[in-house]
Order: structure tokens, then sequence, then C-alpha cells
């Protein structure tokens, strides 16, 4: 009878544990996490204040901490951060948590002090160091420290090195460099001209443009949150989300044939992911009109023009009637500080950027694929 109590009990704590493995995998489908992510950035960026607060800091830590641990049992997620690659993007998810936060932290500190009417934290503080002794004594401490630690990490991890490289074998999933999982999961999305080439220039263009841009005298050389809210909360979305977020997906989500899968999956290569893409075309005119696409031209229109004149409305209508709209509304203040100019080209980064979840949520929820699918000449949006 007790062997029988104890065989039940174990059965029931098993039954369990899949229950919870089961909901952590259906919260890390890609739209469900990445809602969570938006949620969780948002949540914190408003009360920042009580989540800096190094308890509250320390029980998130520990908290995830052992979550981690705990994980670390189940024999499918031990073997995704087990691997050599694998193991420096733990490493940076605590990085940023500790950098996001550390940052916040001294924000919440000088916006209360300015509420208060007291000095800001930065406010008197002598950074001049000297080169000769202390710049050069910190430099030779950090450098020892960091050969230390490479030489533990290269003797405890092997180095993941295969075999010669062979056109004749691909690895499955054959995935990029870390620092650049961000740029191969927008290959999903959009065409390589785009994802390679069009989204990386705007993110340059926007990082030399941000001085030009953004002339606000408020927050420069001290923390604070307050005073710089979009500007931030603009930072935070594109780095975190659009950026750490994509590569955690590359990392421990994406598996073979690129598809999809729960942290306490098995990467079963050969799980079929039957994905039926459908373009704005196809919805616009077969399922709302119930009529076929246009295969000729109307007039002098020819008949691609025909064929994607929903899509071609559709994105003319965000890129160029919205940011009309936001300027009249949302942001009515930062038109009138910005003039013309400047409000074009934030307008348009920040519909570029806001662009980019929307056309992956499409994908994830409806399989979605082009607004805009011009074959002929190779020109696909």
């Amino acid at each position: 009878m007790t062997e029988m109590l104890s065989a039940g009990s174990s059965l029931l704590a098993a039954d369990d544990s899949n229950a919870i493995k089961d909901a952590i995998n259906a919260l890390c489908a890609p739209h469900w996490f990445f809602i969570l992510s938006c949620a969780s950035i948002t949540v914190f960026m408003v009360g920042y204040r009580r989540f800096t607060k190094p308890g509250f800091a320390l029980f998130a830590v520990v908290g995830f901490t052992v979550f981690y641990a705990l994980s670390a049992l189940d024999s499918d997620f031990r073997s995704i951060i087990a691997k050599p690659d694998n193991v420096p993007i733990t490493m940076m998810i605590y990085l940023v948590g500790f950098f996001v936060w550390l940052s916040f932290r001294q924000a919440a500190i000088n916006d209360q002090n300015t509420e208060m009417g007291r000095p800001l934290s930065e406010a008197g503080s002598d950074d001049k160091v000297l080169v000769w002794p202390d710049l050069v004594y910190i430099e030779l401490i950090a450098l020892v420290l960091c050969m230390v630690f490479l030489t533990v990490w290269s003797v405890v991890l092997r180095a993941p090195l295969e075999q010669p490289a062979n056109p004749s074998v691909i690895p499955n999933p054959s995935k990029a460099p870390w620092y650049f999982l961000g740029l191969q999961e927008m290959l999903v999305y959009f065409d390589p001209w785009i994802a390679g080439v069009l989204l990386p220039g705007l993110v340059i263009v926007g990082l030399i443009a941000v001085p030009f841009i953004d002339k606000n005298p408020r927050g420069n050389g001290y923390y604070t949150l307050r005073e710089r809210p979009f500007a931030i909360g603009v930072f935070m979305f594109g780095f975190v989300i659009l950026w750490v977020v994509l590569i955690v997906f590359g990392t421990f989500l994406r598996g073979p044939n690129w598809n999809f899968f729960g942290p306490y999956e098995f990467w079963d290569p050969h799980r079929p992911a039957a994905l039926l893409n459908i373009n704005l075309a196809e919805i616009f005119w077969v399922q709302w009109l119930g009529r076929g696409i246009p295969m000729e031209g109307w007039g002098p229109l020819p008949t691609f023009m025909v064929r994607e004149a929903p899509g071609i409305v559709l994105l003319s209508f965000y890129f160029f009637v919205v940011p009309a709209i936001l300027r009249y509304t949302i942001f009515r203040k930062l038109g009138a500080q910005m003039g013309f100019v400047r409000y074009a080209l934030m307008s348009q980064l920040f519909l570029w950027m806001v662009f980019v979840p929307i056309k992956m949520v499409l994908r994830w929820t409806l399989n979605f694929k082009y607004f805009v699918a011009i074959t002929e000449y190779f020109l696909n949006f």
C-alpha cells in the first residue's frame, strides 16, 4: 500500500510538472513572448521607482536564478543552455538586466531629488581621473582579472569547433553568430534587401540623427526618466525588445528548420510545420471581395499596380498620413518643439520601428507574408 501511495504521488508530481512546462512552452510562443516582454518593459518603466528598489531587484534576481536552476533539471532545457555558444547569452541576460536596473535606479533617485528640491546625484561630482597612477592601475587589474576569467572559461567550456566547412553538409539549425541573430530573425519577416540593408541602414541613420532630432537639454549629463520618457521609452523598445529579445528568440527558441520550440520541448528536426503564407492581395481580393486576384491591368495601370493596390494604399496611408495624424494628437507637443523637418524625420524612423513588430505579429498569428508583392520586379514589402 505504501509503495502504491508513493507511486501515485510521484505520478501526480510528474503530471503537475508537465502541466507547468506545457504552460511555459505555450507562453513562450513568439506572439505571447513578445507581448509579455513589451508589457513587462512598460510596467517596469511606469513603476520604476518601486521596482528598482534594491530589495525588489534582489528578489527578482534570486527568483530568476532559482527558476533557471530548476529548469536546468529538464534535459531538453539543459541541452539548449549548456551549449558553449549559448552560455554567453545567459550571461548577457543578467548583464542587460543589471545595467537597465542600475540606470533606472539612478533615474529614480534623481527624479525624487528633483521633486524634493534636492541636488542631483551627479551634482558636484569630480569625474577627473589621473592617467598615472589611477587609470593605469585600474586597467592593469582589469586586464589580469579578464585573463583569469577567459582562461578558466576556456578550460571549463570546450570551444564549439566543428568539422571543416562542407557545402554538402549544412547544420540544422544553421545560425549566425549571436550578435547577428537579430538580423537573421528579421529575414523571416522581410526580404533580404529590407532585413539586411534597409533596416540596419535606418538604425545607423537614426543613431546619427538623434542629436539633431532631439535637442531637449533636459537629462543631459544625469539620469532621469521623468524629463525624457519618450526618448527613453523608444530606446528601451528598440534595444531590449527589437534586439535582445530577438537574440533570445534565435538562441533558445529557434530550433531545426528554424521552427519555434518551447524551452522544454525536444528539438525534433522532423516536426512538420506547414505554413500557408498569405499576402494582403489574397486577403483583400479573395477573402473579402470573394473574387479572383486581378490578372490584367486597368487602363494605364499595369497588372501589378492593380493587384497590389490594397497594399500600396495601406502603406501610403501608414507612412504619409499617420505622421500627420500623430502630429496633431499624440505628438502634438513634440511636433511643435521639433518643427516640420525634424518631426518628419523622427516620425518616419518611429513608424519604421513600430512597423517591424507589426509585421512580426502578423506573421506569427496569420502567416501573413507581404503587404506588397511585386514579383515581376523582385520588390516585396
